[in-house]
């Protein structure tokens, strides 16, 4: 499987990238950073800064159904500036309109929420984002890991760094399910 990890330059929460990252390289597959510029994007614990991690490919050259997957890990900053761009926006949406299985982390709904993918869905991130789920017509729950069925594609959200370990093994068993669904 080839899995995006869609992140903004500045901002994402690294343990949030590194671990699911690890998931996906240590089972067999291929972990591919997407962003919206090219170079590199700074990774941040919490507020400080981090190690830095070579960019892939930049989002307006990349489409959906080039992968098998998309991850959104969270941090502040990292969905908020996701959100504000157009192109990744609508590269997330794709993931949805291709029925493609969607992973989001902590404050990572924020750009499932701008996508307009929400509405009718059940998740779980960071606590702060329960208002603005439920506005976007989105159920929230107070669970280490919720997989949604109940939509085009399975969505897979999880709070914070302290439920890694379930995320990581709900992503890669859902999205290797849906692979599995897909190519017959």
């Amino acid at each position: 499987m080839r899995i995006a990890f869609l992140t903004a330059p500045e901002g994402v929460e690294q343990v949030e990238l590194t671990e699911p990252w690890k998931a996906v390289a240590d089972a067999g597959h291929e972990p591919v950073l997407v962003s919206t510029q090219s170079g590199e994007v700074q990774g941040f614990d919490h507020l400080d800064k981090a190690d830095t991690f070579r960019v892939d490919q930049v989002v307006a050259e990349a489409s959906a159904g080039d992968f098998d997957g998309l991850v959104l890990p969270g941090g502040v900053a990292n969905p908020d500036a996701l959100r504000t761009d157009e192109k990744a926006v609508a590269f997330v949406r794709d993931f949805f309109d291709q029925g493609l299985p969607v992973a989001a982390i902590c404050h990572a709904p924020w750009t499932l929420i701008e996508a307009d993918v929400v509405r009718g869905r059940t998740l779980t991130s960071w606590p702060s984002l329960r208002t603005d789920l439920r506005n976007a017509g989105a159920e929230w729950v107070d669970e280490q890991v919720k997989i949604c069925e109940g939509g085009p594609n399975k969505l897979v959200t999880s709070r914070k760094p302290d439920d890694l370990k379930a995320f990581c093994d709900s992503l890669l068993s859902v999205f290797g399910e849906e692979a599995s669904r897909r190519n017959g």
